[in-house]
């Protein structure tokens, strides 16, 4: 069964107005089963073991018992045909269809690899986009290991490199979805080198048996086809240059940069040179002359940066948190249990779990939480027990910081016998001020050496008259 990006892939083709044939060659697939995919209702989803169960596809095939046999015969002698490969396994024993057996010999015979094919694509057909890394060092004396995104439409050669954190798949999402806006639209197929930035799984034909699911999920928001050219195989290369080899040699290579900032704007300035004022060498012309033919033939995004959200399966926690990396994010009590799914923005998160929804700010510190004021009073009044409010309302002003922290442990051992109605005091007041405005009171109350619910509540409202410092006891 074909997965079902590459499904998506046949459809989009389709759309796009490319025969059967010419979608076969693209992706590979005969024409009869191209026919059935675009006659299919349009796919949604990239799970392509829940379609094989929905379809009741996957019986336990016969030939599955004589892989060792076929591989061993196949290491004595790598050109045996698939015929003579049946021959042998009939008079091992196996009474099963040709076709299952002829599938296992694909599935372990080594292909010899093949030359290198390479071919033009057409205007608005192929983007290529890769990570890269390179060690760069400064001329201040620094040293740096910079990771890199880029993108190339295939036609025109216009190019967008971006400079990245990190390798991970919402990088490659964000920067994707970056690069097409600023490219002017989405081809028809996305070309990688590393399938591992974006498949889980595979095999060793290179066919993919598990995506990613959060890249998955943004393929299927772009309406974007996905062409895989694996590692290590260059017969597979097609439409793929080595688009990485060229952005280290043709700029972090050959030129010097003073610190990090000056390696951006140097950056910025050399795209605008390659792609504006300097012919291309595969073409011999300018990208941006090219680029206008393409222009007509990009798809608009059907997602803007600024939108884009991945989503992210999750369960609300016992204590009605959900967590995502090492950050937590609170929701309604009544939603413990729940399992849902969190939409990462890039400066928020909105968490849907059955009736419920939150939304928060996103976090970025490590083990930073986020706790909404309306779910903090849900909490406290789910808690059964005074002992148990009030550890649940000092909880959530420790969730506050180091600061809080500090304050609250001088304040526990210097009101021993006071500290709780301080803690619902201080509770009170961070439900109506919030985290921030509160962080700052604590820090000015530390700094003072003053504890007390009501040193707090003076600097929170300075037009208050401030305390009086009274004789604290202990025991």
């Amino acid at each position: 069964m074909l997965d079902m990006l590459k499904r998506h892939a046949i459809q989009v083709l389709r759309q796009a107005g490319h025969t059967l044939e010419e979608i076969g060659e693209l992706v590979d697939v005969g024409k009869r089963s191209v026919q059935r995919v675009v006659g299919e209702p349009v796919i949604t989803h990239h799970d392509t073991e829940q379609e094989r169960a929905r379809r009741a596809i996957g019986r336990p095939s016969k030939a599955e018992a004589y892989r060792a046999q076929v591989e061993g015969w196949l290491t004595e002698a790598p050109e045996l045909r698939s015929v003579e490969l049946l021959h042998r396994a009939k008079l091992a024993g196996y009474d099963g269809a040709k076709s299952a057996l002829y599938e296992l010999v694909r599935a372990v015979r080594v292909i010899t690899p093949r030359p290198i094919v390479r071919f033009e694509g057409l205007p608005g057909e192929f983007t290529q986009h890769d990570f890269g890394e390179v060690l760069v060092q400064f001329l201040n004396g620094t040293t740096q290991r910079i990771h890199f995104f880029a993108s190339r439409l295939k036609y025109s050669r216009w190019v967008e490199v971006a400079v990245v954190s990190n390798q991970q798949v919402e990088t490659l999402a964000r920067t994707l979805v970056d690069h097409f806006a600023a490219l002017g639209g989405i081809p028809l197929l996305a070309v990688f080198d590393r399938p591992k930035t974006v498949a889980l799984k595979w095999q060793k034909n290179g066919d993919v048996t598990e995506w990613n699911p959060v890249f998955a999920g943004v393929v299927l928001d772009l309406g974007l086809g996905i062409e895989l050219c694996w590692p290590h195989a260059p017969q597979q290369k097609g439409a793929v240059e080595n688009l990485v080899g060229w952005v280290k040699g043709s700029f972090f290579k050959q030129r010097r940069f003073l610190d990090h900032e000056d390696l951006l704007t140097q950056l910025t300035a050399w795209l605008i040179e390659v792609n504006t004022t300097r012919p291309s060498r595969a073409t011999g012309m300018i990208p941006a002359v090219r680029r206008d033919e393409e222009l007509v033939r990009l798809r608009p995004l059907k997602v803007l940066p600024a939108d884009l959200a991945l989503r992210i399966p999750i369960v609300v926690s016992a204590t009605a948190y959900v967590t995502h990396e090492t950050h937590r994010y609170s929701m309604p009590s009544d939603a413990m249990g729940f399992s849902g799914t969190l939409y990462l923005y890039r400066d928020a998160v909105r968490i849907d779990a059955g009736r419920f929804e939150a939304r928060h700010p996103r976090l970025w510190e490590p083990n930073a939480i986020s706790t909404l004021p309306e779910h903090r009073t849900q909490l406290v009044a789910a808690v059964s027990g005074k002992r148990g409010k009030r550890y649940l309302q000092r909880q959530h002003l420790l969730e506050l910081g180091p600061v809080v922290h500090e304050y609250l442990t001088e304040l526990t051992h210097r009101r021993p016998r006071l500290w709780v109605k301080d803690v619902e005091q201080l509770h009170a007041l961070l439900q109506t001020y919030g985290a921030a405005v509160m962080c700052t009171a604590f820090e000015r109350g530390l700094t003072a050496r003053v504890f007390g619910a009501e040193y707090i509540a003076h600097y929170l409202c300075p037009m208050e008259p401030a305390p009086t410092a009274t004789l604290e006891l202990f025991g």
